[in-house]
């Protein structure tokens, strides 16, 4: 009966001494952040882009073997660029689009900095506020000329927010190919 044990122990240890542990590890690390960081594209307060470049980057340092190239990094860091400014201009362009103010556009950038301040319900307001407030005292429009800007906000911010996960898909999509493949 022991020895029987003892056989099965040994097959057991013999399977699981050959297998890669430090792979399965940073490949463990690298998909969930990949993973976080989608779901970060898409709920405003995580950082999504930021999770990926770390996903790329963390990669690339613990497992050289199957490490990023310098142009998939260089591709990384613009695409996360990209996806940032996309973040920060999409509600002042979309208040632009709908005709608001330079007054309006100033409120927009101010409200969001602001907002910065208040957490995670000042980032979602504060840009809206902050248009409508500056069209309202300083650009002197009326209720409607400043709700319509306001809603340009809230339209071009949501664009914006399907353009960040089209860059975050992107982005993944330039981790596992460049790890993968290249």
């Amino acid at each position: 009966m022991m020895q029987w044990l003892s056989d099965v122990w040994t097959a057991t240890a013999g399977f699981f001494s050959g297998i890669p542990w430090g792979a399965i590890g940073v490949w463990s690390i690298t998909i969930s952040l990949l993973l976080v960081g989608f779901v970060g594209a898409i709920v405003p307060f995580l950082p999504g882009p930021f999770l990926i470049v770390i996903a790329g980057i963390l990669h690339t340092v613990l497992r050289p073997e199957s490490a990023m190239s310098t142009t998939g990094i260089v591709i990384l860091v613009l695409l996360f660029g990209l996806a940032y400014a996309v973040d920060f201009f999409s509600g002042m362009v979309g208040a632009r689009w709908f005709g608001a103010s330079s007054w309006g556009i100033w409120g927009v950038l101010v409200g969001g900095l602001v907002g910065l301040f208040f957490g995670p319900i000042g980032i979602l307001i504060g840009p809206l506020v902050g248009g409508f407030a500056f069209e309202m005292l300083f650009a002197k429009r009326t209720f409607k000329p400043a709700v319509k800007s306001t809603w340009g906000t809230i339209l071009g911010t949501t664009v914006g927010l399907f353009v960040r996960i089209a860059i975050s898909l992107a982005m993944i999509a330039t981790v596992l190919v460049d790890t993968l493949w290249w």
